[in-house]
Order: C-alpha cells, then sequence, then structure tokens
C-alpha cells in the first residue's frame, strides 16, 4: 500500500476500534473525549510519520500513542470524576495504572457492544445510522452527509442531539440481557441493511456503488454472528442476503461507472466465493423456528443468482414475494412481485397488478410500467419512461432510462 493510502486506509480500519474501546472504558456519555483522542491519535501520526517514516507496526504504533493520550487526558483534567459515572472512577494517584485494553478480544466485545448502545430504542433511526457510520465505521462528517444527501451542519446536528439523548437516558455500552436481545436485534438488523442498501444502490451525487460501505454492513453482522448471544437465524439470513448482492458487485457497472442492467449483466464477472457464502449462512439461517423478512429476501436474491430464465424460477420467486408481503408488507417488495409475476405468468397479469399500486412519486413504478408495456402498447411505455426519467434520483438511473426511451424511437 502506498504511503499515501496508508492513513486514510488506518482510519478506516482502526478509528472505529479505538473510539469503542475509549467509550467501554469511560462511558457513554464521554464519546466525544475518546472521538477526540482517537483523531488526535492519527494526527500524531500523519505529522510523526511524515518525519520520521512509517514504523514497523504502524496498527501497535497508533494503539500505543491511543493509550498513553487517554492516561494523559485523565491526568490532566481535574473533573474528570465528576463526569465520569461512579464504577469507573479512580484516584489521580492511580491514573499511570490506567489500562485501555486494545486486545482484539476486547476490540471486538466494544464494538458489539457499541452497536447495541447506538441501536438503542431512544435514539432515532437516522441518527441510529449516523453513529454507526461515525463510530462503527469510520466515516468522516462529508462521507455521512452525502450519503444522507444533506449537509455537515445538518448531521452535525444530528449527531449532536444523539449525544444528548445518550447523555440524558444515561444510556451504557453493554450488551442487553438475553430476553432483550432479540428485541433490540431488531434494530440493529435495521440499520445494517440500511448501510449496505445505501452502499448498494447509492443515492449520492457521484457513485452509483459504495462497495466501502456494503462491506462495512457485512462487516458488522459477521461480528454479531461471531458472538454466540447474538449469532441467532436472521443474523445468519441478512448475511446471506448481502453475500448474494456482493456477488454481482463486478458486473453491476461497466468501465464508465454507468450501470449494467441485471438481464445484461456479464455472468464470468459473478463472485462464485460470495454465492458460495451465501448459500452457506442461508443454510446455518434455517435453524431454529424464526422465519424474518431476511429469511426470505435471501431466498429471493439466491434465484437472483442462478441466470437461467426458467418459468419454475420465478414462480418460486412470485411464491416467495407472496410470502414476504405477508409478513413485512413494503410498497417496492409489491412492485418486485409485479415483475416477478409478468416473468411466471404474462406481463398483461402483471399489468392490472402494477396499477394498483398507485405508487405516483416512485421513478420505478413507471419503469416497470415502461417494461411491462413495451410490446404491448409502446406508446404507453414511452409515456412512463418519461415521467420515471423526470423524476430519476441519480444520473445512472437516468441513463437507463434514456436508453429504454431511445429503443423505443
Amino acid at each position: 500500500m502506498q504511503k499515501q493510502e496508508l492513513i486514510p486506509h488506518l482510519f478506516r480500519t482502526e478509528y472505529r476500534k479505538i473510539v469503542a474501546v475509549l467509550c467501554r472504558r469511560f462511558g457513554f456519555d464521554q464519546m466525544e473525549t475518546a472521538e477526540d483522542i482517537a483523531s488526535d491519535t492519527f494526527l500524531a501520526a500523519a505529522q510523526t510519520w511524515a518525519f520520521q517514516g512509517v514504523p514497523p507496526n504502524p496498527t501497535a504504533w497508533l494503539y500505543n500513542v491511543a493509550k498513553n493520550k487517554a492516561k494523559n487526558h485523565l491526568q490532566r483534567n481535574t473533573v474528570f470524576e465528576s463526569k465520569v459515572s461512579p464504577e469507573v472512577k479512580i484516584n489521580a494517584s492511580e491514573f499511570h495504572e490506567l489500562d485501555i485494553d486494545l486486545s482484539p478480544q476486547n476490540i471486538n466485545d466494544s464494538q458489539l457492544q457499541m452497536m447495541f448502545a447506538i441501536c438503542h430504542p431512544a435514539i432515532s433511526p437516522e441518527a441510529q445510522i449516523g453513529l454507526s457510520l461515525r463510530i462503527l465505521c469510520g466515516f468522516g462528517i462529508d462521507e455521512i452527509a452525502e450519503a444522507f444527501l444533506t449537509n455537515k451542519e445538518t448531521v452535525n446536528k444530528r449527531l449532536f442531539r444523539a449525544k444528548e439523548k445518550i447523555r440524558n437516558e444515561k444510556l451504557k455500552i453493554e450488551l442487553p440481557s438475553p430476553a432483550e436481545i432479540d428485541d433490540r436485534l431488531e434494530n440493529v438488523l435495521t440499520t445494517i441493511y440500511l448501510l449496505f442498501s445505501e452502499g448498494y444502490y447509492s443515492v449520492s451525487q457521484n457513485q452509483t456503488l459504495r462497495k466501502d460501505l456494503c462491506f462495512e454492513a457485512m462487516r458488522l453482522c459477521n461480528m454479531l454472528i461471531e458472538n454466540n448471544s447474538t449469532n441467532k437465524p436472521q443474523v445468519n439470513a441478512l448475511l446471506s442476503l448481502m453475500c448474494f448482492h456482493a456477488s454481482r458487485f463486478e458486473a453491476r457497472l461497466d468501465k464508465n461507472g454507468e450501470h449494467i442492467l441485471y438481464d445484461d449483466q456479464d455472468v464470468s464477472l459473478w463472485n462464485a466465493d460470495f454465492i458460495s457464502k451465501g448459500a452457506y449462512f442461508l443454510k446455518c439461517a434455517t435453524t431454529g423456528n424464526v422465519l424474518s423478512k431476511y429469511h426470505i429476501e435471501a431466498s429471493i436474491a439466491y434465484w437472483s443468482t442462478q441466470k437461467k430464465d426458467t418459468k419454475e424460477k420465478w414462480e418460486n420467486v412470485l411464491q416467495l414475494y407472496n410470502r414476504l408481503l405477508q409478513i413485512a408488507y413494503s410498497p417496492i417488495a409489491a412492485l418486485n412481485r409485479t415483475f416477478a409475476l409478468s416473468k411466471a405468468n404474462s406481463k398483461a397479469e402483471a399489468i392490472v397488478e402494477a396499477e394498483k399500486l398507485k405508487l405516483t412519486d416512485n421513478q420505478f413504478y413507471f419503469t416497470l410500467l415502461g417494461e411491462l408495456y413495451t410490446d404491448i402498447d409502446n406508446e404507453k411505455a414511452k409515456s412512463n419512461f418519461k415521467i420515471a426519467l423526470s423524476i430519476a434520483r441519480t444520473s445512472a438511473d437516468k441513463q437507463v432510462i434514456q436508453k429504454k426511451l431511445e429503443m423505443l424511437q
């Protein structure tokens, strides 16, 4: 790795670990202090390594500096004892003995507990995702603002309110009790899936696919699987779903970064290893008696890795969508069902079902209608594609719709 790329890479991988460990040691209400110490550590690295060169073990160097900065902060902060919860209070004479445990096991435990703390029901869903991006994934404020299609000021205010809520509610960094894990786990999985979805279909202004977001979501999900108390069927189902989607990353974009539709993708670019992992985690998800939306979506995603356009495939997908709508209805799932219906039965039947949805503010609704009407009523097809083009959110979507219009011309 090039020298100029090393610190940004380490920031992405190590910042979150340092913050999680320090928050767990100091208390959740000291998050800003933990962030400051972690940021100062990387600033010191940038300044020192520029003159002295990169140390033999950069990660160990960062951990050692972070430990020393944490100890120095406690020594000079005279109000420390009045701000930190009683269970972590220590005498000034003991500061030099303070242990900041940055062992792999403590890092994993701290990040797992932080994940559940951030996804506490008291924190709003948007703030949960923002904090997850910042604390668990090491994203900068600029990157979070871009992911949410907003500005830095809005993101900072959102994170500030979330941190205020953490302080007021006196939330702790810890795993919930076994009886509470399942309830809290739903919020955690929702946040992870939203993070993956933002990467898989990015609405940022310069990228269609954000692999970094997708892989961060998969990393967080894998962390849940590695812990016995959170290794649940629905967690395995979600990781399976993400693996199946990730298998087609390289086939989704052409050399110019333009989106390639599923039917036009080069199957040789699909990642067989991810498909195999998806099948493995889907099998792991079959234990117990839980059937979550992730189980069904993973099963649908499995069929997407089967390129052959057979009636059996689409009949299976249609039945899966029927089940999904029963347990977790959403307009997008209903829209996707009509596409499966057109493949399994007929376009005419799908048009009737699609028009019942009346999703008139959704570009994909009009794009689907354009597809369904093609070769049945090309004028209606063009009309729907034009509406979709007018409300499309990204340049990639507009390019795809424009090409469909040109083919009809």
